[in-house]
């Protein structure tokens, strides 16, 4: 058994400063830890100016794992109700960027479990995150398209992955590119704009 503590929280106060919320995710997962003796993971959203720091300073407070990342839902406005209107999109594989670049930066610095949460539909998502260092994947918008029967099929495409690239397990494959792992691990930390652009070719 263990805890997810999910911490959805929008600073939207403007007096409100980057340390007072840091402490007061910090506070929420010790106060649980106190109550507990099972494992606690904590589910977090990008929003930090310095994630990697928010994320080792969680570890030492005791989590024994990370969920990356919250996606927030974002509101709409209706202009022929002139309301705010609050509607779900469900994610899409584009989103997984995110979670696998600071999966791949953190698992060379994170002792505990990390985990990869949005934009996994595929069983190429799933082996992406896995490379990168995660732990576990985790998937819902999948299972809301395609129902159960996603997952065989996505278990059955990693079979043939993972036996084309030779590898017997998931623990074998598990951070294998991460940036400890890559010739160039500043390709996860920074953005070759020009090399991009020069690359894009429309469809």
């Amino acid at each position: 058994d263990a805890i997810e503590l999910n911490i959805y929280y929008i600073a939207a106060d403007p007096t409100l400063t980057s340390e007072k919320v840091e402490q007061m995710y910090i506070d929420d997962l010790k106060a649980v830890k106190e109550a507990v003796s099972i494992p606690v993971s904590v589910k977090l959203s990008p929003y930090f100016s310095a994630f990697g720091n928010m994320a080792t300073r969680l570890e030492s407070a005791g989590a024994d794992g990370l969920v990356l990342f919250n996606r927030f839902y974002q509101p709409d406005i209706d202009l022929d109700a002139m309301d705010v209107n609050p509607n779900l999109n469900l994610s899409s594989t584009f989103e997984k960027r995110l979670p696998l670049r600071w999966i791949a930066m953190l698992r060379p610095h994170i002792k505990g479990s990390l985990a990869a949460t949005t934009g996994i539909h595929t069983a190429h998502d799933v082996i992406k995150m896995i490379l990168a260092g995660a732990d576990v994947t985790m998937m819902a918008s999948a299972l809301l398209y395609g129902g159960p029967d996603a997952l065989k099929f996505m278990l059955n495409e990693m079979k043939v992955w993972m036996e084309e690239k030779e590898y017997e397990s998931i623990d074998e494959m598990r951070g294998a590119m991460s940036s400890a792992s890559v010739a160039d691990p500043s390709a996860f930390e920074r953005a070759n704009y020009i090399k991009i652009l020069q690359g894009f070719r429309m469809e």
